[in-house]
């Protein structure tokens, strides 16, 4: 995860990734509606998680549930919800499945560590690490659901133009949604304090960061 994220920080920062506004509709790549490859590439990233812990036996106990449903709420909202509102262009076919493979592995990843790894202590639930985190990660999805809500409303119905977007986080960075989703999992990696969610939070930075500068380009 650390390592992918290094290689797509130096690629992403030369050439952007050709989905969205950069997507090349000239070309010979196979096209997916934008709504359909949403729901499609980051369900796995909730689906996984969920089947390892039906499929798991044993009492997991109260905080790792907690920590993989907050993971889970993510994923939920971004499939179920964020795919059906969004306004994209079509989706490259190929671009859609490596978003597949990434969020089934990251989703196994994540669900592995807190099911048959971490270690909670009684006192975790007064640690200042998952208090502080929690709230972080809350005020980051909070960030991207609402600018999503204002990108989606500069457009018209049947737009798919970009324009400068106002308002919001907008104020003060030109990639709101992207530092919200950034927030987001900094704050899931303070709160759960292990290897495999800041090495998830350094590859969103080095995956959508670069996306954010381009944007801001």
């Amino acid at each position: 995860m650390i390592l992918g994220g290094v290689m797509h920080f130096i690629c992403l920062m030369k050439s952007h990734a050709a989905y969205g506004r950069y997507v090349d509709t000239s070309g010979s790549s196979m096209m997916v509606p934008a709504r359909l490859a949403w729901f499609l590439q980051e369900i796995p990233a909730l689906l996984v998680p969920l089947l390892l812990m039906v499929t798991t036996d044993g009492n997991h106990g109260t905080g790792k549930h907690l920590m993989l449903w907050t993971f889970c709420l993510h994923y939920f909202q971004r499939s179920c919800i964020y795919s059906l509102l969004t306004k994209g262009r079509p989706y490259p076919f190929n671009i859609m499945l490596t978003g597949v493979v990434v969020c089934s592995i990251n989703g196994f990843l994540q669900a592995h560590y807190l099911l048959h790894c971490a270690t909670f202590h009684n006192t975790w639930f007064s640690d200042a690490c998952l208090l502080t985190g929690l709230i972080i990660f809350f005020l980051g999805m909070g960030i991207n659901i609402h600018s999503d809500h204002i990108l989606r409303n500069l457009r018209n119905p049947g737009e798919i133009s970009y324009k400068i977007p106002r308002g919001g986080m907008f104020e003060y960075v030109s990639g709101a949604n992207f530092f919200g989703e950034i927030v987001e999992w900094l704050g899931y990696a303070v709160a759960t304090w292990s290897l495999p969610t800041f090495a998830f939070a350094f590859f969103t930075i080095c995956f959508i960061g670069p996306r954010a500068y381009h944007h801001h380009k």
